[in-house]
């Protein structure tokens, strides 16, 4: 991408949109477009069609997105799936009219069956079920590769895919009921810190393994994606399965990672792991052969990222509790 070139960064306020702005003005990057959803509705045709119009974007981080842990998706089925194909629809086809020279999606580890070998390659991809408690999310996150695709296919477009593992960090939503896991942790254990609690629940068995990734390597990654050169983009991508893992290539049980959270919030009370919640898919870890290949590897551990995350959560406690 060039300095000055005009790069819209969808989905700003999220978390991996707003650690995607910060790392384009590391970078030197200053023409960035960003939209409150009260300045732009993405759900809007109209609106999304008159800003493309009005702007011509260059480039496109594609953020945007209906996100939330297992409950919210057992809550919300229809809003997941309907909102994230709407979003994603009018985006791409939108970039596609106006000629954007390059866009990057993103997308989810979830979209891989529920039963994929481990480490989980690119190649899972449709290959079995998915996991029932998000399974419309996932089913929008696999309609927005196959978008890519086809619109490279037909209109020989630049849009590229990535798939996230786990993802956590400064900015994440610390909702009480519609948070992923290490938000969610993370607030339980340091409420019960300051009320002097004796014990923390932890949803499920407590032996599902996650793969975690700190949103800042996510963001350094989806920086080199869309500024791989073509030909070794492709080197790594098919045409009809053109997505990049993008994670750590390690994982810890829940276990393990709510034993961690307690030493780094210091909270001194006994784990509880109610068996009666769903633990979701059992193991979740990416194969990241072919983006180590492709010069990108995370930077930053789980318990550097744990602490950097609660530093951030404890500066921020009476805008998160507002």
């Amino acid at each position: 991408m060039e300095q000055n070139a005009t790069i819209f960064v969808a989905g700003h306020r999220g978390l991996v949109g707003s650690a995607i702005v910060r790392q384009l003005q590391q970078a030197g990057y200053t023409h960035l477009l960003t939209r409150s959803r009260s300045e732009l509705d993405l759900l809007d045709q109209g609106a999304v069609e008159q800003f493309f119009a009005q702007e011509r974007p260059e480039y496109l981080f594609l953020a945007a997105a209906k996100v939330g842990g297992i409950h919210a998706n057992n809550t919300y089925p229809a809003d997941f799936i309907y909102e994230n194909l709407l979003v994603e629809s009018l985006l791409i086809h939108a970039a596609w009219r106006y000629r954007v020279k390059g866009l990057l999606f993103l997308g989810s580890s979830c979209i891989y069956p529920q039963q994929a070998p481990q480490p989980m390659a690119e190649e899972a991809l449709l290959s079995g079920p998915l996991e029932p408690t998000n399974e419309p999310y996932a089913v929008a996150k696999i309609a927005g590769i196959k978008l890519c695709e086809s619109y490279n296919r037909q209109h020989g477009t630049r849009f590229r895919a990535v798939m996230p593992t786990n993802l956590y960090g400064e900015g994440d939503n610390f909702h009480p009921e519609n948070s992923h896991v290490i938000p969610a942790l993370m607030r339980r254990f340091h409420e019960a810190k300051e009320r002097g609690d004796e014990e923390v629940t932890v949803w499920g068995s407590g032996q599902a393994m996650r793969e975690f990734l700190h949103v800042e390597d996510m963001a350094a990654a989806c920086l080199h994606v869309m500024q791989l050169p073509d030909a070794a983009y492709q080197q790594e991508t098919e045409v009809q399965r053109s997505h990049l893992n993008i994670g750590t290539g390690e994982d810890v049980t829940i276990r393990e990672l709510a034993e961690t959270l307690r030493e780094v919030i210091g909270f001194t009370g006994e784990l509880r792991f109610d068996t009666s919640r769903p633990d979701g898919t059992p193991r979740k870890r990416l194969d990241v052969s072919r983006i180590h290949r492709l010069g990108w590897h995370h930077r930053i551990d789980l318990r550097s990222g744990l602490q950097r995350t609660y530093r951030w959560y404890c500066e921020n406690q009476q805008q998160l509790r507002s």
